[in-house]
């Protein structure tokens, strides 16, 4: 059955996003040396995280926030307002960090444009989300743009049809099996895995390798192939 739509991720499968998330980590360890190893400020960190999640939302500003809340629990509320300006200035520069299209990806995207209408599927932060995209100069291969809070089968199935489709002849690509790959497929779409080397902790699960509309790609580039043996 051809595709009509092509849903396609942001963070880490357009730009690099996770490494300047590393960077910020290893920064956050420094600043709390004092009170705790770099390994128990990262496991509370995530579970600050996965429980603020559904209050805040993915992205660099609920990120800050854990981020501060952990400090205080870590440091029995010792740390001093220097770590806090600190912290916030973590956090502030990943939301204006450089946006760097990772290596052949508006070639890729000139060609799957080529074969299908060609939609931005992603989550985070609207306003940071938004930047991102114009920073990078991409934002005209798209005829759609979706920023939504989580991506789940029902989220993906509404974001194809508001654009004239269904996920049943749509495709979805990014770096992600736990967002882009898994829900998809349950909406009863295809889904293309396109590996970043660092992936979040909150986002990995298992690869579904023997699934019939599921296929795991070298880069982006490989998408347009796949796309012609589906058509």
């Amino acid at each position: 059955m051809p595709l009509s739509l092509i849903g396609v991720d942001a963070d880490d499968t357009l730009w690099h996003h996770e490494t300047y998330y590393r960077l910020t980590h290893a920064r956050y360890h420094d600043l709390l040396a004092d009170y705790a190893s770099p390994e128990t400020v990262e496991a509370r960190l995530n579970e600050v995280e996965r429980r603020n999640i559904g209050v805040y939302g993915y992205g660099a500003k609920g990120f800050t926030l854990s981020m501060i809340e952990t400090a205080i629990e870590i440091s029995g509320a010792r740390a001093s307002a220097s770590v806090m300006k600190e912290i916030l200035a973590a956090g502030r520069e990943i939301m204006q960090h450089p946006v760097e299209p990772l290596p052949g990806v508006a070639d890729a995207l000139g060609d799957l444009k080529k074969r299908g209408k060609l939609i931005l599927i992603t989550k985070g932060d609207l306003f940071h989300q938004e930047t991102k995209l114009a920073a990078s100069g991409l934002g005209s291969h798209f005829s759609g743009v979706e920023i939504v809070s989580e991506k789940t089968p029902e989220v993906y199935a509404r974001a194809f049809a508001r654009h004239g489709g269904s996920a049943g002849t749509s495709l979805m690509a990014g770096n992600s099996v736990r967002s882009d790959v898994l829900p998809m497929l349950a909406a009863g779409g295809h889904a293309a895995l396109v590996p970043y080397p660092l992936v979040w902790e909150h986002e990995a699960a298992a690869v579904p390798v023997d699934h019939p509309r599921f296929r795991q790609l070298g880069s982006l580039g490989d998408l347009a192939g796949w796309i012609d043996e589906i058509g």
